[in-house]
């Protein structure tokens, strides 16, 4: 790709983020995200590949349906009330219209259709950008209006995307779509709170673009795709394959790492809103990711599962590890104990 296109592409990017999180008026956040739409696109389709090239229509035509529908609901609104303030949606139908259109922003169910074809279509860096930097803006405006949304929906959404999320993750090779349907798994916890507690969706939101973050650029690293070239990679990078594994195992959420901080303080607040039982079943949602995470790490780290391969063994790479990784690998596992100072600051 031309270094001044993806220069062009990667301030767009920036832009409509910027744009959208810091306005409040309804049609700046709605050019917010026309921008970054367009600038993705470049990226997802930069490799000319079929699949690369059919992601980018999949991807466009479901964000071009999104934001029709986030300009018409805030567009009743203003008819209705006139308001185009994003804090002040009131009417009934755009509340109904908006929840909709973010869900098909953001991949929730049952609009998580295109997210894992789109994120298998792209490259792991693009797959990063689209798992992480395009989810902020929509989130953002679910935060800005979560006062006005319905709640028995977006719980009913929630758990829906946890059982989804878990359950169609199980059955996957390729590492990309596994990321894809955790990515719905994790959009799930988040929605589930929101109305109760939107700092909560927002920490959890933080927290999860680290840990994929790691998740991400270490595949990247070690240009890993599917589970059949994960079972050799250890011979590459051995130190680089155990962070991998403690990096899934944090965003499986077990205790003594990051991961676990987010889902243990939804099951908290949600026990104080008297919502007992949603907390109890995405809890037990949560399990069907686990098995995959698990399933991930003992690919990568434990031993080589009793398969045959017919990709060629790599030893080591000279390429030494990189400092960012380093970074992000060291916070996406041990925020757990500096959860009192996170939970002062949020």
């Amino acid at each position: 790709m031309n270094p001044y296109a993806k220069l062009i592409t990667s301030l767009s990017l920036l832009l409509g983020t910027t744009i959208t999180i810091s306005s409040n008026h309804w049609m700046m956040a709605w050019t917010g995200l026309e921008i970054n739409t367009l600038a993705i696109i470049p990226l997802i389709s930069k490799s000319h590949h079929p699949r690369a090239i059919e992601a980018a229509i999949k991807y466009f035509l479901v964000q071009a349906a999104a934001s029709t529908l986030v300009l018409f609901s805030s567009t009743i609104n203003a008819w209705h009330t006139g308001q185009w303030d994003l804090t002040q949606l009131t009417h009934p139908t755009s509340c109904l219209l908006l929840t909709t259109a973010i869900a098909m922003k953001l991949g929730l169910v049952p609009f998580h259709f295109w997210f894992p074809e789109v994120l298998q279509g792209s490259s792991l860096t693009t797959a990063l950008l689209l798992s992480t930097v395009m989810k902020f803006p929509p989130i953002t405006i679910l935060y800005m209006s979560s006062h006005s949304l319905n709640p028995t929906l977006l719980t009913t959404m929630a758990i829906a995307s946890a059982a989804l999320g878990g359950w169609m993750g199980l059955n996957q090779t390729q590492i990309r779509k596994i990321l894809a349907f955790s990515s719905i798994s994790h959009l799930g916890w988040m929605s589930i709170i929101i109305i109760y507690d939107p700092k909560l969706t927002l920490l959890t939101f933080y927290l999860y673009s680290l840990m994929t973050a790691t998740v991400f650029l270490i595949l990247n690293t070690t240009k890993t795709m599917k589970l059949s070239t994960i079972m050799i990679s250890w011979t590459k990078t051995p130190m680089l394959n155990a962070t991998l594994m403690l990096a899934l195992l944090s965003l499986a959420g077990l205790p003594p790492l990051t991961g676990f901080l987010p889902k243990w303080l939804i099951i908290h607040e949600l026990t104080k809103q008297e919502m007992t039982v949603a907390a109890t079943v995405i809890a037990m949602l949560s399990l069907l990711g686990l098995f995959f995470y698990l399933r991930l790490a003992y690919y990568s780290t434990i031993t080589l599962p009793p398969n045959s391969t017919n990709h060629m063994k790599q030893w080591h790479i000279n390429k030494l590890t990189n400092t960012p990784i380093a970074i992000i690998a060291s916070l996406s596992m041990l925020l757990l104990p500096l959860s009192p100072m996170i939970l002062i600051s949020a």
